[in-house]
């Protein structure tokens, strides 16, 4: 399988290095040498840590954190031509022919990212055999790299096969489950998506308990906290609602949320502030989510559906929007640093995982299990967060469809540019509808349909005989 040779034989420039390598056919004999000696003390690991979360990085700054936003209903592209970034997810004409895009890059960067992880897991045994001093730290290792697997198959998952809840059982086709790095010929099958998902949980719940009472210390590295906040994001995706709730609960009884400037200061100066979990460390990284927004030349603008959810201009996040230069469209500013401390290094830190999330996973979660005063008062808190006013100021009519709408518009409101809208669409059954005004060419498209997934890159189902492609994407 060409594609998982390569990524197999990368992960070692990877950790090393923190960048990839372009030919597996030069790097596979420096991998297979190597790469025992590389986990072979501390000092191994401890310079591994940083590369998984370079790949990480890597992913999270390109193809997949843009793609549910292209895909979704609350941007625009200010150019539909043939080689405009993101087109063909827009107007929903992904090719299996494309490799170096969207859908041959985030099948990619995610394995690549996967690989690291999986490289990290493979020599742990010995590792903790070797040095019995260091339990501690090589559980929280251990934890960090079942997250970062988990989290891969996750984001994988969710762009390359229907959302969990398509079929009743979860039996469609969902992705590979890579539990180690294959060598030169393996070839692994499409697992269904309750695989798939099955297979992240107890990643996550392994991890969970390795990290025991360690102590949350930084927001770039993964901890148990984060891995709580990811259970109730995939629980909530498999919409079960008991669990979904009981873990949001769990992060937000440890948690704050961040108010005022100290909240605009998490994108103005790329604070982690209180309410960040998990968030990604651009220092000496790509800056291509400055330039993927910058109001000079925006590459995807904020499309009136969005636009209008801002009525209330005392609403903070309407403040974080801007015009662009020709002043005839507007683009989000999450992205713009201003700070002067971070000028100096200019750098773009993705969210992954933030508190307020947490708040209206359970609110949702309430909602479906009829405590509706309970959902409405998590939307309360998010709410008057963003309007600046006392919770108890606020009113909701709380039935299932009031609420159902109110979260969803505030889910909307917290995380656009953020990669969330479009999954978000999906996972509730929506119909795709975009604004009159969208210049691509699919204004509407009924759930459910076959585009609402990336095909599988022909590549990969070239090099591999047990690889199957997603109906109508694959022709």
């Amino acid at each position: 399988m060409m594609k998982m040779k390569w990524i197999y034989t990368s992960c070692l420039a990877g950790l090393l290095s923190l960048s990839g390598c372009s030919d597996f056919l030069e790097v596979y004999p420096l991998g297979r040498t190597t790469m025992p000696v590389f986990f072979s003390d501390m000092d191994g690991i401890r310079a591994a840590i940083p590369g998984m979360y370079s790949k990480m990085y890597d992913y999270y700054t390109a193809e997949f954190y843009y793609y549910p936003e292209a895909a979704g209903n609350m941007v625009s592209l200010p150019l539909i031509s043939a080689d405009a970034k993101m087109v063909n997810q827009y107007n929903f004409t992904s090719d299996p022919e494309q490799e170096t895009s969207a859908v041959g890059k985030i099948w990619s960067d995610i394995y690549v990212a996967m690989a690291n992880a999986n490289n990290i897991l493979e020599y742990m045994p010995s590792l903790k055999n070797k040095f019995p001093s260091n339990a501690d730290e090589l559980d929280r290792y251990e934890g960090q790299a079942l997250f970062a697997r988990a989290l891969a198959h996750f984001d994988l998952v969710r762009v390359y096969a229907q959302h969990y809840t398509y079929t009743e059982d979860a039996s469609h086709l969902g992705v590979p489950i890579v539990r180690k790095s294959p060598g030169p010929d393996g070839n692994l099958k499409r697992a269904s998506v309750k695989e798939v998902y099955d297979f992240i949980e107890s990643d996550l719940l392994k991890a969970e308990k390795l990290f025991a009472n360690q102590p949350m210390t930084s927001a770039y590295f993964a901890s148990k906290k984060a891995v709580q906040a990811l259970l109730a994001r995939v629980y909530l995706y498999q919409e079960r609602w008991i669990d979904a709730e009981r873990y949001a609960g769990l992060v937000i009884a440890s948690s704050a949320l961040d108010y005022g400037t100290d909240y605009l200061k998490l994108y103005s100066d790329m604070s982690t502030g209180n309410e960040c979990i998990f968030r990604l460390n651009g220092h000496l990284k790509s800056k291509s989510l400055g330039t993927f927004y910058d109001y000079n030349a925006p590459s995807m603008l904020a499309a009136d559906t969005l636009l209008t959810l801002f009525s209330d201009t005392t609403d903070l996040r309407a403040g974080m929007f801007q015009q662009t230069k020709n002043g005839n469209d507007v683009v989000t500013t999450k992205y713009l640093v201003t700070s002067t401390v971070v000028q100096e290094d200019i750098h773009y830190d993705p969210f992954v995982l933030r508190v307020s999330e947490m708040y209206l996973i359970r609110a949702e979660a309430n909602l479906h299990l009829e405590q509706y005063a309970l959902a409405a008062d998590d939307v309360k808190v998010i709410r008057a967060r963003a309007l600046q006013v006392d919770p108890s100021t606020l009113s909701l009519t709380e039935d299932y469809a009031s609420l159902s709408r109110a979260i969803e518009v505030e889910r909307i409101k917290e995380f656009c540019f953020e990669g969330h809208n479009f999954f978000d669409i999906t996972r509730r059954k929506q119909d795709l509808k975009r604004s009159s005004r969208t210049n691509s060419t699919v204004s509407y498209l009924a759930y459910p349909s076959d585009l609402f997934v990336l095909p599988i890159s022909q590549k990969e189902l070239n090099a591999n005989i047990n690889m199957v492609g997603n109906p109508t994407v694959n022709k």
